[in-house]
């Protein structure tokens, strides 16, 4: 297992090598820059020198002026010594602005991930119990309903519904107008109730895919050789499917539970615009708008960590589920 897990480290480190010198390539293709705009703004400035001499000197000063590779090296440098430069656009240092959003998105993102388990998998178990049932399609047409539901379309529709017709939420923002005016378990209900939409989003377009998937594995293991045998024994329905058949549907769910650790940090980039909460995704959607380079490279190199970090922790759980599984 030692000897697996090195080589799994290794590999990861290459991996995450090559995925981020894609995006740093990308990143300096983009066709807005922070840099462009601000020497185009004290261009305009009374007395003020080109856009031409701006543009020379900011690229300069932020080493822009080096060549994709150079540039790359010189970033993964800084990266792997704990120095991720300053914020172009919140003008803050890279790590501040991080520590200051990621733990909004992770509290967020953790209460989703909890809900999205206790109600998908159950409700996939019975909808395999009880296949081709009115419950199961019934199951089956909500799965696919928070399949097919674009984020930003379910998002609005409960502004619409909740806030405007019903106006028992508000339309965006985490706190409210006499925020300040609370007492300190005012501000924490306060802001629990900003938090209510957006995490009701993120469940919802979520629980589709992990219910359809359990139930398709748990149909699998309920046509076995071994769970018809227990029948035979005269076995309980209930420890039939609890105890043999659920045991086994866990092995293929850790890897969309292992794979499932990045999106507790790396917030929900479209429901936080959506409802101007705060977080991580808010954050890296107008650095990545600005062109923002520092604190967009510093974000995607976290999402690729824990993304190698997530697919290892579910290759190492697989022995943990299954006794039978030795790596060679």
């Amino acid at each position: 297992m030692r000897k697996y897990i090195l080589k799994r480290i290794f590999l990861s480190v290459i991996i995450f090598f090559f995925v981020m010198l894609i995006i740093y390539t990308l990143m300096r293709c983009l066709p807005t820059s922070y840099i462009e705009s601000v020497a185009r703004q004290k261009s305009m400035q009374p007395n003020s020198k080109s856009y031409e001499e701006w543009m020379e000197q900011l690229t300069a000063m932020y080493n822009m002026d080096k060549g994709i590779l150079a540039g790359f090296f010189g970033w993964l440098g800084d990266f792997f010594r704990g120095n991720f430069g300053d914020s172009w656009f919140y003008t803050v240092p890279v790590i501040e602005e991080f520590h200051d959003t990621v733990w909004l998105s992770f509290v967020m993102g953790l209460i989703a991930f909890f809900f999205e388990l206790i109600i998908a998998i159950p409700l996939g178990i019975i909808a395999a119990t009880k296949q081709y049932s009115r419950t199961d399609y019934t199951i089956s047409i909500i799965a696919l309903a928070g399949i097919s539901l674009p984020t930003f379309f379910f998002a609005s529709l409960l502004k619409l519904l909740f806030s405007v017709k019903l106006g028992w939420f508000d339309l965006f923002g985490l706190v409210g107008r006499n925020y300040e005016q609370l007492t300190a378990w005012g501000k924490f209900l306060d802001k629990s109730h900003h938090l209510v939409l957006p995490i009701v989003t993120l469940v919802v377009i979520s629980i589709g895919s992990l219910m359809r998937y359990t139930r398709t594995n748990m149909l699998e293991v309920l046509n076995a050789d071994y769970i018809r045998t227990a029948r035979a024994k005269g076995l309980s329905e209930r420890k039939v499917i609890y105890h043999h058949a659920f045991r086994n549907t866990l092995i293929p769910l850790v890897t969309i539970i292992g794979g499932s650790l990045p999106g507790l940090f790396s917030g929900a980039l479209i429901t936080e615009t959506l409802y101007s909460i705060p977080g991580i995704g808010y954050a890296s959607y107008h650095a990545m708008v600005s062109g923002d380079i520092p604190f967009s490279m510093f974000y995607l190199a976290f999402l690729a960590i824990l993304t190698l970090l997530g697919n290892l922790i579910a290759d190492i759980l697989y022995a943990v589920v299954d006794p039978r599984v030795r790596i060679a």
